[in-house]
């Protein structure tokens, strides 16, 4: 069964000193060929609920192949929560603002192939906690992150068998932390204007496909800043670094 969703939510919410209105979206959702597009701005917005601690979780639940997602958050103190199981699936995020906050798990428990991400941030003071894969099949990951601005947190993990993976960060005092682990064929390029970063970057190819005579990670860097600290594992072995 196809099915077709299409979720349109402007929302401006007029700020006051002592607090906002917070305006939530939180979808449970199952099928295939969903296109689902979100625009939220203002302050305080949120998709998924308040809470992505396990057993605990209120996230948005979606399950299905050939999705498209559309998700622009324009504004402060805004989240994305949410899990997806999904093959054949394309994300365009944006984030335009402070301190908002976005955790998604792709295919934690389920299968994620195919999956292509197109990631903007703009702004200071946000938290970025990104999963892909982990106990099921996750083949292939095109993963795009641009992010200006300062004092940003940044955790990617991604277990994938083919994964390419491009930064590029402008803005003082961010904090970044990468994961590619157990794939065979590993890619990232990493561009930093900026000082004062401190990055840490792990490729650990561990256990190669089937067919496959060697395992490959390729790490590609330009950095421009003063006062960073850079730290590199590269291992061959399976587990985390």
């Amino acid at each position: 069964m196809n099915k077709y969703l299409m979720v349109i939510a402007s929302l401006l919410v007029s700020v006051m000193a002592y607090g906002s209105d917070d305006n939530e979206i939180n979808i449970d959702q199952s099928g295939d060929t969903l296109t689902l597009y979100i625009d939220q701005v203002g302050y305080g917005n949120k998709v998924g609920g308040d809470d992505f601690t396990q057993g605990q979780s209120t996230a948005s639940s979606i399950t299905g192949d050939s999705l498209t997602f559309d998700i622009d958050q324009i504004g402060n103190s805004n989240v994305l929560y949410g899990t997806v199981i999904a093959d054949d699936a394309t994300y365009n995020l944006i984030w335009t603002g402070d301190s908002n906050i976005w955790d998604w798990d792709i295919g934690y428990v389920g299968s994620a192939d195919s999956s292509t991400l197109d990631v903007s941030v703009t702004g200071d003071s946000n938290t970025m906690d990104f999963d892909q894969g982990y106990v099921s099949s996750a083949e292939r990951l095109d993963l795009d992150l641009t992010v200006i601005g300062s004092t940003n947190v940044f955790d990617v993990d991604v277990e994938t068998d083919d994964v390419t993976f491009t930064m590029e960060v402008t803005g003082d005092n961010n904090n970044i932390n990468t994961l590619q682990n157990d794939g065979f064929y590993q890619t990232l390029t990493f561009d930093l204007t900026g000082d004062n970063a401190d990055v840490d970057i792990n490729q650990i190819s561990g256990t190669c496909a089937e067919a496959t005579t060697s395992c490959k990670g390729i790490i590609t860097m330009d950095v421009v800043s003063d006062d960073a600290i850079i730290q590199i594992n590269q291992k061959d072995t399976a587990g985390d670094s």
